[in-house]
């Protein structure tokens, strides 16, 4: 799947024999590597773009469509929650795929080059919308930018991972989603 548009052209490939990711910003390759990582599988990334912002902004576009596109029309198990420690860092991540809503608690009180809250929340706009999912992420400790924000990858890539597993019934007291 691929968006292009004036400000970015970017891909993703599921069901590659490895993760790769080359979008040219190494902060978001690092991120997007650890959330396929813990979600445990293997996808095929690249981009181009003219503002960090447009890249993390349609980048989350992207992979809320191309999630949605994966598992559309079938059962899955809808909530996925984690807790990930990462050193000084400890974020727990919950999902209900099913509509939209984001609540992001990432504070951090130093920061490191290249990790940015407001790219982070972009990113995750995106996906939240095009994936119709509510996603919470919070920090419970931590005080670097790095480990906070990397933490609450792993986290998301966990809980995501439990989300989109396959069910064997639709999982709604209301019958639909």
């Amino acid at each position: 799947m691929r968006r292009k548009t004036e400000e970015v052209d970017i891909g993703i490939e599921f069901g590659t024999e490895e993760i790769e990711v080359a979008t040219g910003d190494l902060v978001l390759d690092h991120m997007l590597k650890t959330l396929f990582f813990y979600m445990g599988e293997n996808v095929k990334i690249d981009g181009e773009w003219d503002l960090r912002h447009h890249l993390w902004e349609d980048m989350g576009i992207l992979l809320g469509k191309a999630l949605k596109r994966k598992v559309d029309d079938s059962d899955i198990q809808r909530f996925g929650n984690a807790m990930m420690p990462m050193d000084d860092a400890l974020v727990l991540a919950s999902v209900d795929v099913s509509r939209v809503y984001l609540n992001v608690d990432l504070d951090y009180q130093y920061g490191e080059e290249g990790f940015d809250i407001v790219l982070v929340q972009e990113l995750l706009n995106g996906l939240v919308r095009n994936l119709s999912a509510t996603v919470h992420i919070k920090k419970l400790n931590g005080t670097g930018s790095h480990h906070v924000i990397e933490a609450g990858f792993k986290a998301l890539g966990v809980a995501l991972s439990q989300a989109l597993k396959p069910a064997d019934e639709l999982k709604s007291t209301k019958g639909i989603l």
